[in-house]
């Protein structure tokens, strides 16, 4: 029970990667708030961890939304006792070559990855720092946090810019005890990887295989998919880790796609 009693704030976790870390971490004691932008969905996963033992708690939360970003932060707080480990997960993909893609889309992508890594980080920041007992500050990187990949200009942009805000949040957190960490997974096949899949065969003029075999899992060390029990290891690791010895630190689980 690495997690006993923490609380923790997971957007995006009604599916996904971040519904496998929040199953985690319920099995390893922690509070756990379900922040996502479908509150049905978000409600449903809260109650099955209730129904599996766990505790949990549903939010529907826009994390572009600074107002709804602040009250539900503190909605978690108040039901919970506080915030100790916020995952910012939440996340979207479009993609296109760089000059088909519309401002819009550029600004849309920009506002999920670090507008609302942001947000959410300061609402967490505001519990952290006044409950004195520190705390964990998790942001959902890529692979694409270290390099780029083609049609993923406003991703890749936005992934390398939590890298910087990790950074800052580190530095300016270690005096209040809490920590800042980046997870760097490889290709995911979720919901999101499974809608980029025909969107790239179309757009490279490739078959599916292709896409999969060639462009998504070409420099992984096995061919294989990074699943969401890899990344949501890496997540309580972050979560659970003591002291700031690993704090700052973005760490790659992809396969081998990417080395250090």
């Amino acid at each position: 029970m690495q997690l006993q009693d923490k609380v923790a704030f997971v957007t995006g976790s009604a599916s996904g990667i971040g519904k496998e870390i929040a199953i985690v971490y319920a099995r390893e004691g922690a509070k756990v708030v379900i922040a996502d932008m479908n509150k049905e969905a978000a409600d449903a996963t809260a109650a099955e961890l209730n129904a599996s033992g766990g505790r949990a708690l549903g939010v529907a939360v826009d994390v572009t939304n600074e107002d709804q970003v602040n009250a539900a932060v503190d909605l978690a707080a108040s039901s919970f006792g506080g915030i100790d480990v916020l995952v910012s997960n939440a996340g979207i993909q479009i993609v296109h070559p760089v000059e088909d893609f519309t401002f819009a889309e550029w600004k849309k992508m920009l506002a999920i990855h670090l507008d609302g890594a942001f947000l959410t980080t300061r609402a967490c920041l505001k519990h952290m720092y006044a409950q004195g007992r520190g705390g964990s500050v998790i942001y959902m990187g890529s692979v694409h946090s270290k390099e780029a990949s083609l049609l993923k200009a406003p991703y890749v942009t936005a992934k390398h810019g939590l890298i910087g805000l990790c950074k800052t949040v580190a530095k300016e957190g270690a005096k209040h005890k809490v920590r800042a960490n980046v997870i760097c997974p490889g290709f995911v096949r979720t919901p999101l990887v499974e809608k980029q899949i025909p969107e790239q065969a179309k757009t490279l003029g490739i078959s599916e295989d292709e896409v999969i075999r060639n462009v998504m899992l070409k420099e992984t060390v096995d061919g294989e998919f990074t699943t969401t029990d890899d990344v949501a290891r890496v997540a309580l690791l972050f979560a659970a880790f003591p002291t700031s010895a690993l704090t700052g630190q973005s760490l790659v689980v992809s396969h081998g796609w990417f080395m250090q």
